[in-house]
Order: C-alpha cells, then sequence, then structure tokens
C-alpha cells in the first residue's frame, strides 16, 4: 500500500507542476525547467520505496525489463492515473476553473513526438534506475528529471510533451488536450515503453 500511495503522491505533484506552470503561473518558455524540477525531487523522495515510476509507461518498461512485480502493474497505474486526475481537479479549482483552448495537433507528428519523448525517459529509467551497471548510484533522479525537460523543450511544441499517460489525462482533465486525442498519447507512450524494454534487454543482456 505504501508503494502505491508514492506513486499517487509523486504523480499528483508532477501534473500539478505541469498545470500550475501551464495554466496557473504562465511560466512560458521556463515551464519544462520547473516539471522536469519537479520530477527530479519527487523521483528522489520515492524512489527507494515504489521505484518512482509516476508514469503507467515507465511501470510497463519496468516490468517487461522484470523489475516490476506483473501483481503491481495495475495498482501502480490506477494510482498514478488517480494522482494525475486529483491535481488537474486542483489545478482547475485554483484557478477558479478557467477557459483552456488546447492546441491543435498533427497526429502523425505527435504520434512520432511522444514515442520518441517517452522512449528517451523509459531508456534513461531503465538504465539509471534498474540497471546494475549504475546500482547505487545517486544521479539517478536529476538524469531522470533533464530526460523529460530536455524532451519538454525539444517536442512539447508538437505533442503538448506527456511523455506519459497519466500525464495525458490529467492534461486532458484540465483542457490543455482534447479527448479526442488522448489515443495519441496512449499509443506512442505505450509503444515507446515496449520498445525501450526490449531494446535495454537486447543491449544488456546479461544484466537479468
Amino acid at each position: 500500500m505504501k508503494k502505491y500511495l508514492v506513486e499517487f503522491i509523486g504523480t499528483f505533484f508532477l501534473v500539478l507542476a505541469i498545470g500550475m506552470a501551464v495554466i496557473g503561473s504562465g511560466a512560458g518558455n521556463l515551464a519544462p525547467l520547473a516539471i522536469g524540477a519537479t520530477l527530479m525531487v519527487m523521483v528522489y523522495a520515492g524512489g527507494h520505496v515504489s521505484g518512482a515510476h509516476y508514469n503507467p509507461a515507465v511501470t510497463i518498461a519496468v516490468w517487461l525489463r522484470g523489475r516490476c512485480a506483473t501483481s503491481d502493474v495495475p495498482f501502480y497505474i490506477v494510482a498514478q492515473v488517480l494522482g494525475s486526475t486529483a491535481a488537474a481537479f486542483l489545478v482547475l479549482a485554483l484557478n477558479d476553473h478557467p477557459t483552456v483552448v488546447a492546441s491543435p495537433l498533427n497526429t502523425v507528428h505527435a504520434l512520432i513526438a511522444e514515442f520518441v519523448g517517452t522512449f528517451a525517459l523509459a531508456y534513461v529509467v531503465l538504465n539509471v534506475a534498474t540497471a546494475k551497471g549504475t546500482s547505487g548510484n545517486s544521479f539517478y533522479g536529476l538524469a531522470i528529471g533533464f530526460t523529460v525537460m530536455t524532451m519538454a523543450f525539444a517536442l512539447g511544441g508538437i505533442s503538448g510533451g506527456a511523455f506519459n499517460p497519466a500525464v495525458a489525462v490529467g492534461i486532458t482533465v484540465m483542457g490543455l488536450a482534447k479527448t479526442a486525442n488522448i489515443w495519441i498519447y496512449l499509443v506512442g507512450n505505450f509503444a515507446a515503453a515496449i520498445v525501450a524494454a526490449l531494446t535495454f534487454k537486447f543491449i544488456n543482456p546479461e544484466d537479468k
């Protein structure tokens, strides 16, 4: 139960940071920095308890890699989606339920952007948080947070920069993404998680 609560808390604060940076304070071009920093500190805060996935795609990648129990997968994902949804409603309440207009997406470009960004994130997580070669390192949170920040700067303008199905739910609730487009995030994110796990296992066949 404790690890599921940690997943809820971490995802909650990640989506809260996203919502407040984009809707609340109007952080503009610096929003990815705030989001990446939030993820970094929450990874350090919860990594020793749950592994600090805060992302259903990461959970799938870690599970396929063999470092997450099958019985934990659905509970992790439920906790992450609930945390994201709760944060989204709080953002809307704190900002007096503003009218938010979602930016239009080019479907193919957005799918590619979400796949690439999520692959980078899942691949980094597998290498810095689960690999034997980096076991016990102190930089895992920084690497993960900076990956999200970098991908958000690079690709956020194309897809919205979710790289996370739970975040996709949150930004949809907030109106930052259209409900009709949520499949783009789900397909792109989960496909990237699978490919990242297979890539890690191909490169590191001895790392069981």
